[in-house]
């Protein structure tokens, strides 16, 4: 009896240090876990159903989008891609937030490398940006893909807040940016009026066509949820995203209203050459000085509830001048 308890004692002993080990692994090794209380939930994702922890701690975002979805819902992220601008991070995003976040490569061309040395516990990101690197980044922790980016922001930031375990943070955004829209056709007198209003959005880009923005992209949500009206030929455009003229064509553009923003250098977008022609000049909103210029990070990159709050803001602030 004396030597059949000491062999269940040793075995005990043997299991309890096992198991001890196991819990003090690193975080890559309880990133399939939820570290180490085990504790997961399932989220649907763009490709098939990922085990995440309930609340992850090191979390690595790969876009512009994630980055704004997880300041939003207060998570500041361990690593980053960063943006093709000066700063790295979009500029529209508060300071304090984004320091400290490291820099883990391009927004194409991330570095799994540097992804994979920061062990973190989830990885955010979308199937059209990362599809190809979708098995690499899975080995290194549980990788929550969206199907897509721009259009479809609010369906992906629930996707982002349900693998954050930020849900009920996330239902407060929505009803307070809800309310915030809602104030903001209100200011601008009501829903006719602002209806009435034709608002056009036209974004220079270095190496391609100018675009005119159609109704299935990110801002055009933004000035559905305000109410405002959009000329016919935002529904010209291609797939619903643009409808892309050259400066010889920018009579296109006619509107009450113009928000117009540039990405890369102002001559090389033919912005400088547009803005400076008699088309340009000649559109009732130029005429009427209804054409304002915006910050691209802001209206057009940075897609997510922290940047349409203060594009809500803006359009408030030029509207009702």
């Amino acid at each position: 009896m004396r030597t059949r308890t000491l062999t269940l004692t040793a075995t005990a002993l043997t299991t309890a240090l096992t198991l001890t080990a196991c819990g003090s692994g690193d975080a890559k090794g309880t990133a399939g876990t939820g570290g180490a209380s085990g504790s997961t939930h399932t989220v649907k994702t763009a490709m098939g159903e990922v085990k995440v922890p309930d609340s992850p701690k090191r979390v690595v975002v790969l876009d512009t989008a994630e980055l704004d979805s997880a300041i939003t819902l207060g998570v500041k992220p361990i690593g980053a891609t960063h943006a093709d601008v000066k700063s790295g991070f979009l500029d529209y995003l508060p300071k304090n937030e984004v320091k400290g976040i490291k820099d883990v490569g391009a927004m194409m061309t991330p570095n799994v490398e540097a992804i994979a040395e920061l062990k973190p516990d989830l990885i955010l990101t979308s199937k059209i940006r990362h599809e190809k690197l979708f098995p690499q980044l899975s080995e290194i922790a549980p990788t929550v893909m969206t199907e897509n980016t721009g259009y479809p922001w609010k369906e992906n930031f629930q996707v982002h807040a349900d693998a954050l375990g930020r849900k009920a943070e996330a239902k407060k955004v929505v009803a307070e940016y809800e309310k915030h829209a809602g104030d903001v056709t209100a200011a601008l007198g009501g829903k006719a009026k602002a209806e009435a209003t034709k608002v056009n959005v036209v974004r220079f880009v270095e190496g391609a066509d100018i675009r005119i923005y159609g109704k299935q992209n990110y801002i055009a949500t933004i000035l559905k949820d305000v109410g405002l009206g959009r000329p016919a030929v935002a529904d010209k455009a291609k797939d619903g995203f643009s409808y892309d003229v050259s400066p010889e064509r920018i009579d296109a553009a006619e509107a009450d209203v113009i928000f117009h923003s540039t990405y890369g250098d102002p001559k090389k977008a033919k912005e400088t050459q547009t803005t400076g022609g008699s088309l340009w000049k000649g559109l009732k909103a130029v005429e009427d000085d209804r054409a304002f210029a915006v910050d691209d990070q802001l209206w057009i990159q940075g897609i997510g509830y922290t940047a349409a709050d203060r594009i809500l803001d803006e359009l408030q602030d030029r509207l009702t001048k």
